[in-house]
């Protein structure tokens, strides 16, 4: 046995027995229970860490303070609604960003009245600082890109994010993710030309507008409601839609009562016997069947088949020779 077999094995064979005292015992359901911090106060600490930055992304994504505003608003209540399932997914944070840029974006916010009007400076939404002309620039410039090119652009460039993570949240290929992202720098460059994008490597590109949309989005003053008013508005909400989905069963029932009770008093009933003096007399029996065959019995013989009877508005008449 060698110096080195010797030292390694009475090591081990002393490890094995001393693990299960030197260990802690294991924490009970009980503990672990206690330990979990409760599903409210889980849902604070991810707003309050990200709803302000959430805002400013949508602010440079849109333009419009009280659109961001609205969709850190509800997508924080619909994570809420469906808080078991987010508070397992592995990057709780991603997935409420998604939710936010995809509400931002909509299409069917141009359709809103008013929605696109000047704001006017509220405790909620404050008044932006005077922007310099370069921030101005920039924030004009992004704003015209189309929205899936703001959309790379912000979490490629902006946020960090590699081309593969930004690719799985717009769900775009990465081929399509790096198109748009390689175009929206392009329509950059033209634009604004003080950024010096056209003669800079892709890293260096990268880096650039980094700090400048970080710079453009702390430019931006937000001030996002509480967490509790946004797990209350999103307790009213589920109640609201329960009460009015229980409502629209209940007129369903009602109208298919009604149409089954007018369909009902609508039916025909059973036909009614008729008088039987009419009957008999509508329904030859069998005297006068009788009656007409002792009739006609005659008249043929008399005739013969080359002397046929023809019937004539209810006269007998000799055929014509």
């Amino acid at each position: 046995m060698t110096e080195t077999e010797r030292t390694e094995v009475p090591v081990t064979s002393h490890a094995a027995p001393d693990a299960p005292s030197e260990s802690a015992p294991s924490p009970t359901p009980d503990a672990q229970s206690a330990e979990r911090p409760c599903p409210a106060a889980a849902f604070d600490a991810l707003y309050t860490r990200h709803a302000s930055d959430l805002t400013r992304q949508a602010i440079v994504l849109t333009g419009h303070s009280h659109l961001s505003r609205e969709a850190v608003e509800r997508s924080f209540q619909m994570a809420w609604q469906r808080w078991p399932e987010v508070a397992v997914d592995p990057d709780p944070a991603g997935r409420v960003r998604a939710m936010v840029h995809e509400y931002a974006l909509s299409p069917w916010h141009r359709m809103r009245p008013g929605l696109w009007t000047a704001e006017r400076p509220s405790p909620e939404a404050p008044a932006p600082p005077c922007a310099t002309p370069p921030e101005r620039a920039l924030r004009e410039a992004v704003l015209r890109l189309p929205a899936p090119y703001r959309r790379v652009l912000l979490l490629h460039d902006g946020l960090g994010l590699e081309l593969s993570e930004t690719a799985a949240e717009v769900e775009a290929s990465t081929p399509a993710t790096a198109g748009r992202l390689v175009r929206a720098r392009q329509a950059l460059a033209e634009q604004i030309p003080e950024l010096g994008l056209a003669s800079e490597t892709p890293v260096r590109q990268r880096e650039i507008l980094r700090e400048r949309l970080a710079g453009l989005a702390r430019t931006q003053p937000v001030a996002p409601p509480t967490a509790r008013a946004v797990r209350s508005g999103s307790e009213r909400t589920v109640s609201r839609m329960t009460q009015g989905a229980f409502g629209l069963t209940a007129l369903i029932a009602v109208a298919t009562t009604f149409t089954l009770v007018q369909q009902a008093g609508t039916l025909p009933g059973r036909p009614e016997a008729g008088h039987p003096a009419a009957a008999s007399s509508v329904t030859p029996g069998p005297d006068r069947t009788e009656k007409d065959k002792a009739t006609r019995a005659p008249q043929a013989k008399a005739g013969g088949p080359a002397r046929g009877k023809v019937v004539r508005a209810g006269h007998l008449a000799p055929e014509a020779r």
